[in-house]
């Protein structure tokens, strides 16, 4: 029986030597590669993957989310990879099946492999399951709403309150929040964002944007369907959907 493994890393480095590391390993079947957890949610839901080598530490959702977004009857054999020092591991090395340090070497690989190998032959899956959902402590309920986010920078950390963004664009893998005249850029999806905005102040009006809904001043229809929402700011996003369905929103507000 082959075991088939899923890697999830935002390094493309790390992911390469994971699977070239696999790829010496006869009975291993790389089935796919994820390159952030939102990623990996919806591929470990559609491979179902017999193992999973889950980096723990990336930018829009971290390996210990991951698992919480995962039904617990899909949950694979996990191997950790991470930059963490042993005594930070320490809190869920009883439950993980594995960790490796990066950047892992051939041999301390191809021991988490074997361990792994052995978990799947006495098909301990279940087990290891359970002892990821203790790690976790249990599944949370829907996830609370964000109040501030965390900007980051080389100099300094900011903090700012939700409710003073006007807007949040899409810029590939980033995210640019504007807060009146000021833009800041977090390494954030949109869907992780929206996902933790208050649903009753914030509205997706496209795929690439997010409005504060206090901060919309006019609806203008176009041509052939499409829409404008003009901000307070003066910022003018277009959007497909349906005017009525943002007025909606606005007059409920």
């Amino acid at each position: 029986m082959r075991i088939r493994a899923l890697i999830v890393d935002d390094e493309p480095l790390a992911r390469q030597r994971g699977r070239l590391l696999l790829a010496e390993e006869t009975d291993m079947e790389t089935v796919g590669e994820c390159e952030d957890g939102v990623q990996a949610v919806g591929q470990i839901t559609a491979l179902k993957p017999d193992l999973l080598f889950l980096d723990v530490q990336m930018p829009e959702m971290d390996g210990f989310e991951v698992l919480r977004q995962v039904s617990a009857e899909l949950l694979p054999i996990v191997i950790f990879t991470t930059a963490y020092d042993e005594h930070a591991l320490r809190a869920f090395d009883a439950h993980a099946l594995d960790y490796l340090l990066k950047p892992f070497k051939p041999e301390r690989f191809k021991e988490a492999v074997q361990r792994a190998r052995e978990h799947i032959a006495n098909k301990q899956a279940g087990a290891a399951a359970r002892g990821l959902l203790e790690l976790l402590g249990e599944r949370p309920s829907a996830p609370s709403h964000l109040r501030r986010l965390t900007v980051k920078t080389p100099e300094r950390v900011l903090f700012v309150n939700v409710k003073d963004i006007d807007a949040i664009e899409a810029a590939g893998k980033y995210a640019v929040v504007h807060v009146g005249k000021q833009n800041h850029v977090l390494r954030e999806t949109m869907n992780s964002l929206e996902s933790h905005l208050p649903p009753d102040c914030f509205l997706r009006i496209s795929r690439s944007v997010i409005v504060n809904i206090s901060r919309v001043q006019e609806l203008q229809p176009m041509f052939k369907g499409e829409n404008v929402v003009v901000l307070t700011s003066g910022r003018r996003y277009p959007t497909t959907r349906p005017l009525r369905e943002i007025q909606q929103r606005l007059e409920f507000k």
